[in-house]
Protein backbone atom coordinates (compact mmCIF):
# COMPACT_ATOMS: atom_id res chain seq x y z
CA UNK A 1 0.00 0.00 0.00
CA UNK A 2 0.81 3.33 -0.57
CA UNK A 3 2.20 5.74 2.20
CA UNK A 4 2.05 9.02 0.81
CA UNK A 5 -1.17 11.94 1.24
CA UNK A 6 -1.84 14.88 0.06
CA UNK A 7 -2.50 18.14 2.00
CA UNK A 8 -5.83 19.91 0.89
CA UNK A 9 -6.20 22.80 3.02
CA UNK A 10 -4.54 24.91 6.07
CA UNK A 11 -5.51 27.24 8.98
CA UNK A 12 -3.46 28.94 11.25
CA UNK A 13 -4.03 31.43 14.52
CA UNK A 14 -0.68 32.97 15.53
CA UNK A 15 0.54 35.81 17.30
CA UNK A 16 1.00 37.58 13.80
CA UNK A 17 -2.42 36.64 12.02
CA UNK A 18 -5.76 34.71 12.97
CA UNK A 19 -6.07 33.33 9.39
CA UNK A 20 -3.63 31.44 7.03
CA UNK A 21 -2.63 34.22 5.06
CA UNK A 22 -2.34 37.01 6.97
CA UNK A 23 0.32 34.40 9.60
CA UNK A 24 2.19 33.94 6.49
CA UNK A 25 2.26 36.98 5.32
CA UNK A 26 3.55 38.65 8.46
CA UNK A 27 5.84 35.45 8.73
CA UNK A 28 7.39 36.56 5.13
CA UNK A 29 7.51 39.86 6.06
CA UNK A 30 9.64 39.22 9.29
CA UNK A 31 7.23 40.78 11.27
CA UNK A 32 7.10 39.22 14.69
CA UNK A 33 4.32 39.11 17.38
CA UNK A 34 7.01 39.65 20.32
CA UNK A 35 5.74 42.35 23.77
CA UNK A 36 6.08 42.42 27.27
CA UNK A 37 3.86 39.95 28.60
CA UNK A 38 2.38 39.99 32.57
CA UNK A 39 4.78 37.81 33.58
CA UNK A 40 7.78 38.66 35.74
CA UNK A 41 11.21 38.00 34.54
CA UNK A 42 14.44 37.84 36.12
CA UNK A 43 15.38 41.52 37.39
CA UNK A 44 11.51 42.12 38.34
CA UNK A 45 11.27 43.07 34.40
CA UNK A 46 8.05 42.08 32.34
CA UNK A 47 9.23 38.95 29.90
CA UNK A 48 8.63 38.70 26.56
CA UNK A 49 6.55 36.43 24.67
CA UNK A 50 4.45 36.16 21.47
CA UNK A 51 0.88 35.95 22.46
CA UNK A 52 -2.57 35.44 19.99
CA UNK A 53 -4.41 38.61 20.13
CA UNK A 54 -8.12 36.47 20.08
CA UNK A 55 -10.69 39.34 20.48
CA UNK A 56 -11.80 37.66 23.49
CA UNK A 57 -9.71 36.95 26.30
CA UNK A 58 -10.44 33.48 26.91
CA UNK A 59 -7.47 31.64 29.27
CA UNK A 60 -6.31 27.94 30.13
CA UNK A 61 -8.18 24.76 28.37
CA UNK A 62 -11.28 27.12 26.53
CA UNK A 63 -8.32 29.61 25.43
CA UNK A 64 -6.48 26.49 23.71
CA UNK A 65 -9.73 24.88 22.59
CA UNK A 66 -10.92 28.43 20.52
CA UNK A 67 -7.75 28.55 19.07
CA UNK A 68 -8.13 25.11 17.39
CA UNK A 69 -11.49 25.45 16.57
CA UNK A 70 -10.68 28.47 14.36
CA UNK A 71 -7.89 26.53 12.77
CA UNK A 72 -10.09 23.63 11.98
CA UNK A 73 -12.81 25.79 10.73
CA UNK A 74 -10.44 27.75 8.21
CA UNK A 75 -8.90 24.57 6.86
CA UNK A 76 -12.48 22.75 6.47
CA UNK A 77 -13.86 25.91 4.36
CA UNK A 78 -12.40 24.88 0.93
CA UNK A 79 -13.83 21.35 1.54
CA UNK A 80 -16.71 21.42 3.22
CA UNK A 81 -17.54 18.12 2.75
CA UNK A 82 -14.99 16.87 4.75
CA UNK A 83 -16.68 18.78 7.87
CA UNK A 84 -18.60 15.63 9.00
CA UNK A 85 -16.43 12.41 7.81
CA UNK A 86 -13.07 13.56 8.84
CA UNK A 87 -10.83 11.80 11.05
CA UNK A 88 -9.20 14.47 13.95
CA UNK A 89 -5.64 13.95 15.49
CA UNK A 90 -4.59 16.67 18.11
CA UNK A 91 -1.42 17.53 18.61
CA UNK A 92 -0.30 18.69 22.19
CA UNK A 93 2.45 19.52 24.39
CA UNK A 94 4.17 16.68 26.16
CA UNK A 95 1.97 15.37 28.93
CA UNK A 96 5.24 15.75 31.80
CA UNK A 97 5.38 19.56 30.73
CA UNK A 98 4.95 21.63 33.87
CA UNK A 99 1.65 24.00 33.38
CA UNK A 100 0.03 23.11 30.73
CA UNK A 101 -3.02 24.67 29.83
CA UNK A 102 -5.03 21.24 28.94
CA UNK A 103 -4.09 18.70 31.17
CA UNK A 104 -7.12 16.58 30.16
CA UNK A 105 -6.75 15.81 26.58
CA UNK A 106 -10.24 14.15 26.09
CA UNK A 107 -11.65 17.24 27.74
CA UNK A 108 -10.16 19.27 25.23
CA UNK A 109 -11.48 17.54 22.32
CA UNK A 110 -14.81 17.50 23.60
CA UNK A 111 -14.72 21.36 23.44
CA UNK A 112 -13.09 21.47 20.17
CA UNK A 113 -15.82 19.28 18.56
CA UNK A 114 -18.59 21.05 20.85
CA UNK A 115 -17.20 24.89 18.91
CA UNK A 116 -16.74 23.26 15.33
CA UNK A 117 -19.91 21.35 15.10
CA UNK A 118 -17.10 18.39 14.18
CA UNK A 119 -19.74 15.13 13.75
CA UNK A 120 -16.94 12.87 12.48
CA UNK A 121 -17.88 9.03 13.17
CA UNK A 122 -14.23 8.48 14.29
CA UNK A 123 -12.84 9.00 17.46
CA UNK A 124 -10.44 11.30 18.30
CA UNK A 125 -6.55 10.70 18.64
CA UNK A 126 -4.46 12.02 20.78
CA UNK A 127 -0.76 13.08 20.35
CA UNK A 128 1.35 14.59 22.99
CA UNK A 129 4.73 14.98 22.46
CA UNK A 130 5.12 18.74 22.03
CA UNK A 131 6.94 20.22 19.11
CA UNK A 132 7.55 16.76 16.88
CA UNK A 133 3.84 15.87 17.59
CA UNK A 134 3.19 17.00 13.63
CA UNK A 135 5.11 14.92 12.32
CA UNK A 136 3.77 11.47 14.87
CA UNK A 137 -0.09 12.72 13.17
CA UNK A 138 1.20 12.30 9.78
CA UNK A 139 2.79 9.09 10.33
CA UNK A 140 -0.99 7.94 11.82
CA UNK A 141 -3.25 9.94 8.84
CA UNK A 142 -1.02 8.31 6.18
CA UNK A 143 -1.84 4.83 7.49
CA UNK A 144 -5.36 5.46 8.06
CA UNK A 145 -5.96 6.94 4.62
CA UNK A 146 -3.84 4.13 3.04
CA UNK A 147 -6.24 0.96 4.14
CA UNK A 148 -9.12 3.45 3.37
CA UNK A 149 -10.30 3.78 6.89
CA UNK A 150 -11.53 7.29 7.18
CA UNK A 151 -11.32 9.75 3.44
CA UNK A 152 -9.74 13.03 5.52
CA UNK A 153 -7.59 13.60 8.23
CA UNK A 154 -7.56 16.53 10.61
CA UNK A 155 -4.42 17.07 11.87
CA UNK A 156 -4.85 20.43 14.36
CA UNK A 157 -2.05 21.56 16.16
CA UNK A 158 -2.32 23.43 19.35
CA UNK A 159 -0.30 24.47 22.66
CA UNK A 160 1.01 27.54 24.74
CA UNK A 161 3.75 28.09 26.71
CA UNK A 162 1.97 31.46 28.11
CA UNK A 163 1.24 29.71 31.64
CA UNK A 164 2.33 30.66 35.05
CA UNK A 165 3.57 27.41 36.13
CA UNK A 166 5.59 26.83 32.50
CA UNK A 167 7.07 29.95 32.54
CA UNK A 168 8.45 29.25 36.32
CA UNK A 169 9.79 25.64 35.12
CA UNK A 170 11.63 27.05 32.22
CA UNK A 171 12.88 30.20 33.50
CA UNK A 172 14.31 27.87 36.77
CA UNK A 173 15.70 25.54 33.83
CA UNK A 174 17.29 28.73 32.08
CA UNK A 175 15.80 27.86 29.25
CA UNK A 176 14.10 31.17 28.15
CA UNK A 177 15.53 34.56 26.22
CA UNK A 178 16.12 36.88 29.10
CA UNK A 179 18.64 39.81 28.72
CA UNK A 180 21.16 37.50 30.72
CA UNK A 181 20.42 35.04 28.79
CA UNK A 182 20.79 34.66 25.00
CA UNK A 183 20.64 31.13 24.48
CA UNK A 184 16.85 30.40 25.37
CA UNK A 185 13.57 30.47 23.66
CA UNK A 186 10.63 33.17 23.69
CA UNK A 187 7.58 31.61 25.03
CA UNK A 188 4.67 31.95 22.07
CA UNK A 189 0.97 30.17 21.12
CA UNK A 190 -0.78 29.06 18.32
CA UNK A 191 -2.90 26.40 16.75
CA UNK A 192 -2.78 25.24 13.74
CA UNK A 193 -4.54 23.12 11.48
CA UNK A 194 -3.78 21.13 7.54
CA UNK A 195 -6.82 18.58 6.02
CA UNK A 196 -5.44 15.29 4.62
CA UNK A 197 -6.64 12.78 1.95
CA UNK A 198 -5.62 10.37 -0.80
CA UNK A 199 -3.08 11.31 -3.49
CA UNK A 200 -4.48 13.03 -6.46
CA UNK A 201 -6.51 16.29 -5.09
CA UNK A 202 -4.08 18.29 -2.47
CA UNK A 203 -1.76 21.75 -2.51
CA UNK A 204 1.17 19.20 -1.95
CA UNK A 205 1.99 15.82 -1.35
CA UNK A 206 4.40 14.38 1.46
CA UNK A 207 6.73 12.07 -0.04
CA UNK A 208 9.02 10.53 2.81
CA UNK A 209 8.53 11.00 6.45
CA UNK A 210 10.99 9.52 9.05
CA UNK A 211 10.98 9.11 13.05
CA UNK A 212 13.70 9.00 15.25
CA UNK A 213 14.83 9.55 18.49
CA UNK A 214 18.73 11.51 19.67
CA UNK A 215 20.29 9.92 22.82
CA UNK A 216 21.87 13.08 23.41
CA UNK A 217 19.08 15.56 23.95
CA UNK A 218 18.97 18.94 25.20
CA UNK A 219 20.73 19.03 28.68
CA UNK A 220 20.59 15.18 28.86
CA UNK A 221 21.67 14.37 32.09
CA UNK A 222 24.76 12.05 30.83
CA UNK A 223 26.24 15.07 29.10
CA UNK A 224 26.73 12.88 26.13
CA UNK A 225 28.03 15.01 23.07
CA UNK A 226 25.86 15.84 20.40
CA UNK A 227 26.45 13.92 17.20
CA UNK A 228 23.15 14.49 15.37
CA UNK A 229 22.40 10.67 15.22
CA UNK A 230 19.03 10.94 15.50
CA UNK A 231 18.25 13.61 13.30
CA UNK A 232 20.34 12.51 10.74
CA UNK A 233 18.38 9.09 10.96
CA UNK A 234 15.14 11.11 10.37
CA UNK A 235 16.51 13.30 7.37
CA UNK A 236 17.70 9.41 5.93
CA UNK A 237 14.27 7.60 6.40
CA UNK A 238 12.45 10.43 4.74
CA UNK A 239 14.78 11.00 1.28
CA UNK A 240 14.85 7.32 0.99
CA UNK A 241 11.30 6.48 0.95
CA UNK A 242 11.11 9.48 -1.66
CA UNK A 243 14.14 8.37 -3.69
CA UNK A 244 15.94 11.40 -3.35
CA UNK A 245 19.40 12.74 -1.74
CA UNK A 246 20.11 15.58 0.53
CA UNK A 247 21.49 17.16 -2.15
CA UNK A 248 17.93 17.21 -3.93
CA UNK A 249 16.35 19.28 -1.31
CA UNK A 250 15.35 22.82 -2.41
CA UNK A 251 14.80 24.53 0.99
CA UNK A 252 14.28 23.50 4.79
CA UNK A 253 11.94 24.53 7.36
CA UNK A 254 12.60 23.71 11.10
CA UNK A 255 11.12 24.76 14.68
CA UNK A 256 14.42 25.99 15.90
CA UNK A 257 13.61 28.20 19.01
CA UNK A 258 16.40 30.25 19.51
CA UNK A 259 18.96 27.12 21.36
CA UNK A 260 21.88 26.69 20.16
CA UNK A 261 21.33 22.93 20.30
CA UNK A 262 18.94 22.94 17.76
CA UNK A 263 21.01 24.77 15.45
CA UNK A 264 23.90 22.85 15.97
CA UNK A 265 21.68 19.03 15.52
CA UNK A 266 20.16 20.46 12.39
CA UNK A 267 23.52 22.01 10.71
CA UNK A 268 25.08 18.38 11.52
CA UNK A 269 22.41 16.52 10.04
CA UNK A 270 22.84 18.35 6.62
CA UNK A 271 26.52 17.87 6.81
CA UNK A 272 26.40 14.05 7.51
CA UNK A 273 24.18 13.54 4.11
CA UNK A 274 24.93 16.32 1.81
CA UNK A 275 27.28 14.95 -1.04
CA UNK A 276 28.59 15.85 -4.00
CA UNK A 277 27.80 19.52 -5.34
CA UNK A 278 25.24 21.31 -2.98
CA UNK A 279 23.89 25.12 -4.24
CA UNK A 280 22.23 27.37 -1.77
CA UNK A 281 19.64 25.90 0.58
CA UNK A 282 17.44 28.27 2.42
CA UNK A 283 16.11 27.89 6.03
CA UNK A 284 12.97 28.92 7.15
CA UNK A 285 11.61 29.06 11.22
CA UNK A 286 8.46 30.47 12.66
CA UNK A 287 10.27 30.76 16.21
CA UNK A 288 11.73 34.03 14.67
CA UNK A 289 7.91 35.51 14.38
CA UNK A 290 6.04 33.55 16.92
CA UNK A 291 8.86 32.18 19.50
CA UNK A 292 8.15 28.73 20.78
CA UNK A 293 4.30 27.23 19.65
CA UNK A 294 4.73 23.73 20.54
CA UNK A 295 2.86 21.12 19.32
CA UNK A 296 1.15 24.01 16.88
CA UNK A 297 4.44 24.40 14.83
CA UNK A 298 5.02 21.32 12.21
CA UNK A 299 1.20 22.46 11.15
CA UNK A 300 2.75 25.68 10.99
CA UNK A 301 5.41 24.67 9.30
CA UNK A 302 3.80 22.50 6.56
CA UNK A 303 1.37 25.83 5.96
CA UNK A 304 4.12 27.90 5.15
CA UNK A 305 5.48 25.39 2.08
CA UNK A 306 2.02 25.05 1.26
CA UNK A 307 1.69 29.44 1.14
CA UNK A 308 4.90 29.79 -0.43
CA UNK A 309 4.49 27.25 -3.10
CA UNK A 310 0.99 28.54 -4.10
CA UNK A 311 2.32 32.35 -4.30
CA UNK A 312 5.58 31.35 -5.63
CA UNK A 313 8.35 32.29 -3.27
CA UNK A 314 9.49 28.90 -2.01
CA UNK A 315 12.80 28.52 -2.49
CA UNK A 316 12.67 25.29 -4.37
CA UNK A 317 10.93 21.53 -4.85
CA UNK A 318 10.71 19.75 -2.32
CA UNK A 319 10.84 21.04 0.82
CA UNK A 320 12.17 19.36 3.73
CA UNK A 321 10.51 20.08 7.21
CA UNK A 322 11.69 18.97 10.64
CA UNK A 323 10.95 19.23 14.32
CA UNK A 324 12.64 17.64 17.57
CA UNK A 325 11.87 17.79 21.06
CA UNK A 326 13.26 18.25 24.27
CA UNK A 327 13.29 14.02 25.00
CA UNK A 328 15.47 13.96 21.72
CA UNK A 329 12.40 12.63 19.57
CA UNK A 330 13.00 13.92 16.19
CA UNK A 331 11.04 13.94 12.60
CA UNK A 332 11.62 14.62 9.28
CA UNK A 333 9.33 15.02 6.11
CA UNK A 334 9.53 15.75 2.69
CA UNK A 335 6.58 17.86 0.46
CA UNK A 336 6.34 18.75 -2.69
CA UNK A 337 4.30 20.66 -4.80
CA UNK A 338 5.25 18.59 -7.92
CA UNK A 339 8.02 20.66 -9.48
CA UNK A 340 10.84 18.24 -8.72
CA UNK A 341 11.51 14.55 -10.89
CA UNK A 342 9.86 11.47 -9.18
CA UNK A 343 13.39 9.34 -9.84
CA UNK A 344 16.31 9.45 -7.72
CA UNK A 345 19.82 11.28 -8.88
CA UNK A 346 22.51 8.59 -9.33
CA UNK A 347 25.82 9.76 -6.64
Amino acid sequence: MTLELDIVSIGMVTAVGLDAPSACGAMRAKLDGFQETRFVGPGGGWLVGAPVPLPRKFTGEKRLAHMAAAAILEAFEPVPEAHGTAALILCLAEEDRPGRLAPEAPRLAARIAEITGIASPYRTRIVAHGRPSGHVALDQARRLLADRSVPYVMICGVDSYLAGLTIDHYLAERRLLTPDNPNGFIPGEAAAAILCTRPGSGAMRLLGLGLAREPAYVYNPADLPLRGNGMTAAYRMALDASGMHMRDVGYRISDLIGESYFFKQAAIASLRLVRGHHGFQDFWSPAESLGNVGAAVVPITVGMAITAAMKGYDRGDPVLIESSGDDGACGAMLLTAGRMPRKRVAA
